[in-house]
């Protein structure tokens, strides 16, 4: 009895061993061209169910084991960055296996095969933004990252107050990588004039962001991606730039010239990359201004002329690192850093007019002045990144610090002529300024796919930022410098904002629905040491977003939107002191700014992701606009100060229209009307409001043409318009022009272009508003021709683009100036 117990527990042994027996899987990775792919995932799923079993990656040689696999059906998933993700065919298991090779599709490989019916479009409209393929664009080539951006539909360039402009709105919330750059709306002007097209992949264009980017910026975001092979191996690339201005009349040294270098080196579990550039930029504008003034008798009218010189040189460079500590885990950490330099030698004549008593006797006054601009920025990231073995769900945590440290000498030497040409009076005035900006943040994102078709997103953040501007004016009298009062001063501002936010996505079949709330808490103080003074500001601030998507039929989409926003005013709009510009124009600081924020609304339809149409609505509450720009009639001197006014509503509608003329020639055409209308009901005491319909179009045109030559026009016009109290006079217009030429496999790329070929891009408006009223003409360099000449070298096949967002989202566009 006891022998056939034993024998009985033996059987029931071997049995439930048998029945748990446990498989080995093996296969092999490779590519289009049957070559192993390295430290690919390959991961086992349940069929039909796709839970995940177990995940493993590929050694060197492409090949995978997975062993203690129970028997049953199963499904493997691939992915790498470089290649399109792949799923296989269900297959069963009951005994070990070998599979047959699996060939997995490179990104390479597949936009060789777009380019075969024309290569990826300059202007590419994805479902929620827009996107410039900056990277192989000829019309960009030798381009800056600002003139690049006049080319976008829907943006323009206010050069005219150093403002981009989103759908005719202003504040846009600049990023570089996903990280706002941390510079004023004219320091922003100068860093994107010295961001070569070289250096830049590609440019995102957001109108209406879901609440897990941060809330700043009322018309939407726009992110420049930098350029990051990381290709498998060592590969780089080296480009060389020069450009240079065309009209008559110019000072000899309008040119620019870079060169930018980039060098990466991946093996196994290690991803280094480096970018250094060094360029020289300088330019030049012509400002015209006409006004009058009127007080106890005596009418003046003024006519002045400004001849603005900028030479500037920028060296930068980055450097990062990112380790897979395992297959699903890992950590990066980049340093980036630049140092500037900017010169500005200034000519202005000053002629005035003035009428008394029927008496009529002619003034002028010639300012020269410099300004020396020294600047330096660095940076520093720290980056974990974690998927869960749940597919789709995913940790990231970033932790950032970035230092700005700017300083500027200016110089002012005028001298004021009677009527008959003789001097009778000279001031010498220097403005010596330092600015110091350290910016801390934190930020950690979290998703989790609840289901197939739902999932969650939710993080929190966190961010401090002081600044420290000394401002020192001095006056020249008797030989001796002597502080102005009421001009010098020191102004510190800080400022922590605590966000959270939560995004809830479903997908309904015809229907996708998005809902999503952002919440931050801001607390800042503007201390003015000189006046022993402080502005406090703290508010908890809602942004709730909606999304709607729905599927019409196989080849249209209708999308709906909603998305609340803010603008905090910059810290140098907030210090409350004068800045001298000549002695009839001064520029004030105002402390009691108030944030404005915007409520988006939008409806778009597309059909066959190609022609699309939209209709959208935006409501702006304390509006931050030049409204305190006011005149003193007694003194002639006009005062240029930002204020809230009420409100300005935008009305939009655009039409994207992509037509294949052949295999060869691609048209891309946008158009946009818009209707804006600005009102307040008691500005300087006095009721307030002016409308206008605008409209804008853009026109891209690229050829194929035989022997590795290409051709691209494109063709942009912006209408007369009004923003605020400034009306936009004329028509803006512009015709740029590019041809390349490849050699050695396209490895070596020849490109030419030519801005604004026939000089109709400048700017005159008006600005009209109780006593002011002045009449301003504006001709910046906007003709030029560039040559380019890029070599790209090593492994090019795996590219892929890691454009990692740090923490420092929400602040970094606000410092000086």
């Amino acid at each position: 009895m006891k022998t056939l117990l034993t024998l009985i527990a033996c059987f029931m042994a071997c049995g439930a061993s048998f029945a748990q027996k446990l498989n080995t899987l093996t296969g092999k990775i490779v590519d289009e061209k049957t070559a192993p792919v390295p430290f690919a995932i390959v991961r086992v799923l349940n069929y039909p169910d796709t839970t995940v079993v177990k995940s493993v990656s590929t050694d060197i040689d492409g090949a995978f084991t997975v062993d203690q696999l129970k028997s049953g059906d199963y499904i493997l998933s691939i992915s790498i960055v470089g290649f399109k993700s792949k799923k296989t065919e269900h297959f069963l298991i009951n005994n070990d296996l070998k599979l047959p090779n699996i060939s997995i599709e490179s990104v390479s490989k597949q936009l060789k095969e777009v380019s075969v019916q024309g290569k990826k479009p300059f202007i590419e409209h994805q479902i929620d933004k827009t996107v410039l393929n900056v990277e192989n664009s000829i019309v960009s080539s030798g381009s800056t990252a600002l003139e690049i951006l006049e080319k976008a539909p829907g943006v323009q360039l206010d050069r005219q107050n150093e403002q981009i402009l989103l759908n005719n709105k202003s504040g846009v919330m600049v990023m570089i990588d996903g990280k706002n750059n941390f510079l004023s709306a004219s320091d922003l002007t100068i860093y994107l004039n010295s961001l070569s097209s070289s250096q830049i992949a590609t440019i995102e264009i957001i109108t209406n962001p879901s609440a897990k980017y941060d809330a700043a910026g009322n018309s939407g975001i726009i992110n420049i991606k930098l350029k990051k092979n990381k290709a498998f191996g060592t590969n780089g690339s080296i480009s060389s730039t020069y450009r240079n201005a065309i009209r008559a009349h110019l000072p000899t040294n309008i040119y620019g010239s870079e060169l930018n270098f980039n060098l990466n080196h991946r093996v196994e579990k290690w991803n280094f990359y480096t970018n250094a550039n060094a360029s020289k930029n300088n330019n030049f504008s012509d400002l015209l201004l006409d006004r009058t003034t009127s007080s106890n008798g005596l009418q003046s009218a003024f006519n002045q002329n400004f001849q603005k010189i900028y030479t500037g040189s920028r060296l930068a460079a980055k450097l990062g690192a990112d380790y897979n500590v395992s297959e699903k885990t890992t950590i990066g950490i980049m340093l980036d850093g630049s140092t500037s330099t900017r010169k500005l030698d200034n000519f202005s004549k000053t002629f005035i007019n003035e009428t008394n008593a029927g008496v009529i006797s002619n003034n002028s006054l010639i300012q020269y002045s410099d300004a020396n601009t020294p600047n330096k920025n660095y940076s520093a990231n720290f980056n974990i990144k974690h998927d869960f073995k749940k597919e789709g769900a995913s940790l990231n945590f970033d932790a950032d610090y970035s230092g700005f440290d700017y300083s500027g000498l200016e110089n002012f030497n005028t001298n004021f002529f009677d009527e008959n040409g003789a001097v009778y009076n000279n001031t010498i005035i220097k403005n010596d300024s330092k600015t110091a900006i350290d910016i801390y943040a934190a930020k950690t994102d979290f998703t989790w796919p609840i289901s197939k078709t739902t999932k969650l997103e939710t993080g929190l953040k966190s961010t401090y930022v002081k600044t420290n501007n000394d401002f020192l004016s001095s006056a020249l009298v008797n030989n001796e410098w002597q502080n102005i009062v009421g001009q010098s001063n020191n102004f510190i501002y800080k400022e922590n904002v605590n966000a959270a936010y939560a995004n809830l996505s479903k997908d309904l079949g015809k229907w996708q629905i998005q809902a999503g709330l952002r919440a931050e808490y801001t607390q800042s103080t503007g201390t003015s040491v000189t006046n022993n003074t402080e502005a406090k500001q703290h508010y908890l601030s809602l942004f709730p977003t909606v999304f709607i998507s729905q599927k019409i039929s196989e080849s249209s989409n209708l999308r709906y939107s909603y998305g609340r926003r803010i603008d905090r005013p910059n810290y140098q709009q907030l210090n409350p002191f004068n800045f001298y510009m000549d002695p009839y124009t001064i520029a004030i600081g105002n402390p009691y700014l108030k944030p404005q924020f915007t409520n988006n609304f939008e409806v778009s339809y597309s059909y066959k992701s190609g022609l699309s149409f939209s209709l959208s609505y935006s409501r702006t509450k304390d509006l931050i606009l030049d409204s305190k720009t006011a005149q003193n009639d007694s003194t002639r001197i006009v005062t240029v100060g930002q204020g809230n006014i009420g409100s300005g509503q935008y009305y939009t509608a655009g039409l994207y229209f992509p037509l294949a003329i052949a295999k060869w020639w691609n048209l891309q055409s946008n158009f946009n009307l818009f209707y804006n209308k600005f009102n307040d009901d008691n500005l300087e005491g006095t009721p307030f409001m002016l409308s206008k319909v605008a409209y804008n179009f853009n026109l891209t045109n690229s050829i194929t043409l035989p022997d590795n030559w290409t051709l691209e026009t494109n063709f942009w016009l912006n209408s007369p318009k009004v923003r605020g109290l400034e009306r936009t006079t004329i028509y803006q217009y512009a015709l740029n022009m590019g041809v390349q030429k490849s050699f050695l496999n396209k490895a070596l790329k020849v490109k030419l272009n030519v801005d604004d070929i026939f000089q109709t891009n400048y700017w005159k408006g008006t600005l009209d508003y109780q006593n002011v009223n002045l009449r301003v003409q504006n001709n910046y360099i906007s003709r030029r021709a560039s040559l380019n000449i890029s070599y790209s070298f090593g492994n090019q096949n795996l590219k892929s683009n890691q454009n990692r967002k740090t923490a420092a989202d929400d602040i970094k566009n606000r410092a000086g100036g």
